[in-house]
């Protein structure tokens, strides 16, 4: 599960090369090609009075091919393949085309900026996208959202484990990163809702079992020569995630994507959908395998 190739998604505004430089430490493992996409959604340019805008296309793709063009050059001096899309279209459904076209190991997309309505009723274009793809997506914080340093965001992650199949992928897809991640810290979130109305010998066993599983995945990591270190939290886990990984000093938050079905995403949210749209770390969601 090495990450050869990588898919980055922009609309410029929200990404920039700032971003992908942030990126080229995956070059010491085995990253070797970036491919960019850029997708100008129809109605950037269909007014529904003049019809079609054929002009604004064209300026549209010519400003992405510009951009393209000088971040390109850059790449290929540091001996980087590149390739490019400039498609117009649905975003979700462009991206997903592009990387299975391209046998991409990893999407890089911006937070979305949807309104709460437009949440509700549509969903998140990273939310679709996971529901779309086997391919791990990391939603990337503009550099300017954010006040912790993520020069390397794959320097420290954090990763959040419940032992679900997403997870245990996400165990599998980081121990491949040992040239570029010097510490792991892996964190299980109990509820406080298990732990009501049980003895303090039940709690304690609980968690001694707990941090008893946390430590064979760290044994996974230390095998391979990343050090790691285990940490249980309780309480709600869009708030103890959060806060472990400010305590740990986290460059990445790391979680298995939700199974949930598009209605219940959409009216109930996630943890992994809360932390790609809110969470001021850079977020890396391990879909399950596609059946």
């Amino acid at each position: 599960m090495k990450i050869n190739r990588l898919l980055f998604v922009t609309k410029f505004e929200e990404l920039g090369f700032d971003a992908v430089q942030s990126l080229l430490s995956l070059t010491k493992a085995s990253l070797n090609h970036i491919v960019f996409i850029n997708v100008i959604e129809r109605d950037r340019f269909a007014m529904s009075r003049v019809g079609y805008r054929k002009d604004e296309e064209i300026r549209l793709r010519e400003a992405a091919n510009i951009r393209f063009i000088d971040w390109a050059e850059t790449l290929f001096e540091r001996g980087m393949e590149v390739g490019v899309y400039i498609v117009v279209g649905n975003l979700v459904t462009e991206v997903n085309k592009a990387a299975q076209k391209e046998e991409s190991d990893l999407i890089v997309i911006g937070r979305s900026h949807k309104g709460v309505l437009e949440h509700l009723y549509s969903g998140s274009d990273v939310t679709e996208l996971l529901r779309r793809t086997a391919i791990p997506v990391l939603v990337y914080k503009h550099l300017s959202e954010t006040a912790i340093s993520i020069e390397k965001p794959f320097e420290r992650p954090l990763l959040a484990m419940d032992w679900s199949p997403a997870s245990m992928k996400a165990v599998a897809y980081l121990k491949e990163l040992k040239e570029v991640v010097k510490e792991i810290r892996i964190v299980h979130v109990a509820s406080e809702k298990d732990l009501k109305g049980s003895s303090a010998m039940a709690i304690q066993k609980t968690r001694k079992e707990t941090r008893k599983r946390l430590e064979e995945i760290c044994t996974v990591f230390e095998t391979e020569g990343i050090k790691a270190r285990e940490h249980v939290y309780i309480g709600d886990p869009d708030e103890e995630i959060e806060k472990a990984a400010r305590d740990c000093q986290a460059t990445m938050i790391v979680l298995g994507s939700s199974a949930k079905t598009a209605w219940v995403e959409k009216w109930l949210g996630s943890t992994p959908q809360k932390f790609a749209e809110k969470s001021i770390y850079p977020t890396l969601l391990i879909p399950p395998e596609k059946k």
